[in-house]
């Protein structure tokens, strides 16, 4: 409640736009947390559309469509997660490198929009394998093994690699 208290009174008095950003993004992560994933979403669109327009191709904006995406993915609304990482990863590899853990981070998400999607083809998850698999190998060369995007995509590894095995076996088998 004191976070939607600021942001009323930047609305009403006429904050900076970039404090704005500020505290929606903030308010949204709240959201998120307290399991108020829809509220956060609608704070999320609007954030990422103002950044893309006021900073374009920039860290913001990136980070923007990654906690956008991050919520979709948790929203089961895994076509659209996919959509915003195919157009911004690219970006994120360009401007930031492949590298950079907001990288990282959103090639973590493209690829668990397809293990956590039960329709997900047997291709889409041998994608997102071998995208897991290249982004723990650069987050152990980069960070280290004992860093937190490390530990989380080698994690994510392990259980893509499940997905997968499960859905390779035939249905009778289990």
């Amino acid at each position: 409640s004191v976070m939607e208290a600021e942001l009323s009174t930047l609305r009403r008095l006429g904050g900076s736009e970039k404090n704005m950003l500020a505290v929606q993004s903030n308010l949204a992560m709240t959201y998120c947390k307290l399991g108020r994933h829809e509220e956060a979403l609608d704070l999320q669109r609007e954030v990422y559309s103002v950044c893309s327009k006021v900073f374009g191709e920039h860290e913001h904006t990136l980070l923007a469509a990654n906690n956008y995406a991050s919520n979709l993915v948790t929203l089961k609304r895994f076509g659209e997660a996919r959509s915003l990482m195919q157009k911004t990863m690219p970006v994120a590899r360009r401007v930031l490198g492949d590298s950079h853990d907001y990288t990282l981070t959103m090639r973590k998400v493209y690829a668990e929009s397809f293990c956590l999607d039960a329709s997900a083809t047997l291709d889409d998850l041998r994608e997102a394998v071998t995208t897991f698999e290249d982004t723990a190998r650069i987050a152990r060369r980069v960070f280290g093994g004992a860093h937190p995007i490390t530990v989380r995509n080698e994690r994510s590894l392990r259980n893509a690699r499940t997905v997968l095995r499960a859905r390779e076996t035939p249905s009778g088998s289990s």
